[in-house]
């Protein structure tokens, strides 16, 4: 409380010195400022300084002088004098002593324009000056009409120029005989550039037609000349920042000169690698190609990081906002793609499938066809594909039926479920024959079944087999040819593919006594397994 009444006390104290406090007053001849008065003087305002100092003109005027201006310095300041008249004070509370002005300096500078002010107002009594102004004002205006006309049938001479030459280059430039680009929007927003050119172009026209107009005439000669210095002042602002940015520029295209070698380097090597023409290390091609993208994009980066403090307006604090925003959107947003991407490139370098071999992901199963930073594309065979993103695959079991067996083809089982009451070694003949009579199922090696549950009400058979084929379709079309032999050759032999639940226990026991083991299908299996049989026979 007491910290708000001091600072309350301070403003209430300050607020008259701020209302009493008079504004600043000019003295302009010729409508040329010759000197602004900024503090009062001996009880007078500003305003008082500059009307005394009006009238001091006036009556030196009027004594038709030789209009000679000079300064003399004394203890209070710096005094401007006409014809040695007394004009006005320039003390040390009207200048900026911070900017290192002094009396002198102030007083110099308005006397000068002073001189110039009094020359300019004997000419605007001057009839001849004055025509003369008026013709030269009447020339730049019929120059400046020439040059918008001139400017109209450039404008339309480009246009329809550039729409030509544009639409030549658009049409030649295609890939494997297809153009890759539309003519007519590039040529809409090129006409729009030619008409933002040439509006540009008239505004310059005018604005240097309206300087030249005014510094013909002494009365808005000042004004002229503030147009002229401000396009002066601008024009060298510009070539100032474009130079200074030369150098920059130049690091710049070094630094991506750099890069690019870099990358071509880079990609030549792992080109090598892929085609097996060169060894390097751990890569092999399956790893090289998503180690030169590595490689690309951290060369990038760094050339990127190296090259910003060199980019023109790198430093301004819109520029570092801005970039600062887009880190910041990128990381809220690209959560979720730097976690595809870190688990594209773990399964990349731990290599589990590979492109065109035969897999099993989650519920999916087929071809890989492609597998790349994000996500993991199969297809199946039966017309889909199907893309999973690579989190999900790693986070799933991925089974490779490509790998049993070095080469070409595919693992392919299946899966029964038969009753007790019939007898395993028929299953077991009975599925093996379904796979040799399926075609593309390789005899070596041999198709086997095993017995993988024994279930409540049945016992379950896997029958494993091998396969040649390599296109999904191919793939499709052999499980089912796998699945029809084993309908036919259990339909053949009188066996039922089902699974009993009973709801009440049977009259007489579901066994198969020894001698059933041996059906016609068992009896006309290979010799290996009926030589295995009469050993469990007899054991």
């Amino acid at each position: 409380m007491l910290m708000l009444m001091f600072m309350l006390s301070s403003f209430v104290l300050a607020a008259p010195a701020q209302e009493t406090a008079a504004p600043n007053a000019e003295l302009a001849v010729a409508n040329r400022t010759i000197f602004v008065f900024r503090s009062p003087l001996a009880g007078y305002s500003p305003a008082d300084r500059a009307e005394a100092a009006q009238r001091r003109l006036d009556r030196a005027l009027a004594a038709k002088g030789p209009g000679t201006t000079s300064i003399r310095s004394i203890p209070e300041g710096t005094q401007v004098l006409l014809d040695g008249s007394l004009l006005f004070l320039v003390t040390p509370d009207d200048i900026n002593l911070l900017a290192g002005d002094t009396s002198d300096t102030v007083a110099a500078d308005s006397a000068a324009r002073l001189s110039v002010a009094l020359g300019e107002r004997t000419k605007q009594a001057s009839p001849r000056y004055l025509a003369i102004a008026a013709a030269l004002a009447f020339a730049a205006t019929l120059a400046c009409l020439l040059a918008l006309r001139g400017i109209r049938s450039a404008q339309g001479w480009a246009d329809r120029r550039l729409q030509v030459l544009l639409a030549r280059r658009l049409e030649r430039l295609s890939f494997r005989n297809v153009r890759l680009l539309d003519a007519e929007h590039y040529v809409g927003l090129v006409r729009r550039l030619a008409i933002g050119a040439a509006w540009a172009l008239r505004l310059l026209a005018g604005y240097l037609w309206l300087t030249f107009v005014l510094r013909q005439f002494p009365y808005s000669r000042a004004w002229g000349e503030w147009l002229q210095g401000h396009l002066v002042e601008t024009g060298a602002h510009i070539a100032r920042e474009v130079a200074a940015a030369v150098p920059g520029l130049l690091i710049v295209l070094l630094i991506a000169a750099v890069a690019r070698v870099a990358t071509l380097t880079v990609t030549s090597v792992s080109r090598r690698i892929e085609s097996g023409q060169l060894q390097l290390g751990g890569l092999d091609k399956d790893t090289a190609a998503p180690s030169r993208r590595l490689a690309n994009l951290v060369i990038w980066l760094f050339a990127l990081a190296m090259a910003y403090p060199y980019l023109p307006g790198s430093h301004t604090a819109a520029f570092q906002g801005v970039t600062v925003l887009a880190g910041l959107m990128v990381s809220i947003g690209a959560s979720s793609i730097v976690a595809q991407g870190a688990a594209g490139l773990i399964l990349m370098y731990t290599r589990p499938l590979r492109k065109g071999e035969y897999v099993k992901i989650g519920e999916a199963e087929g071809t890989v066809v492609d597998l790349g930073m994000f996500s993991t594309r199969l297809r199946n065979g039966l017309g889909e594909e199907v893309s999973m993103p690579n989190a999900y695959v790693l986070a799933n079991t991925t089974k490779n039926l490509s790998r049993a067996y070095p080469g070409t083809g595919f693992v392919v089982d299946t899966t029964v479920t038969i009753g007790y009451d019939t007898p395993w070694r028929q299953v077991h003949a009975m599925l093996e024959t379904a796979a040799r009579n399926t075609e593309s199922i390789l005899a070596t090696p041999p198709p086997f079944v095993a017995q993988t549950a024994l279930s409540d009400f049945y016992i379950e058979y896997r029958l494993v087999a091998y396969a040649d084929v390599s296109a999904p379709r191919a793939r499709a079309e052999v499980l089912s040819h796998l699945l029809q032999n084993v309908v036919d050759e259990f339909n053949r032999q009188g066996v039922q593919i089902m699974s009993p639940h009973f709801t009440q226990e049977p009259k007489t026991a579901q066994l198969v006594r020894p001698p059933d083991w041996h059906g016609p299908a068992a009896q006309a299996a290979p010799a290996e397994t009926a030589g295995t049989a009469s050993r469990e026979a007899s054991a």
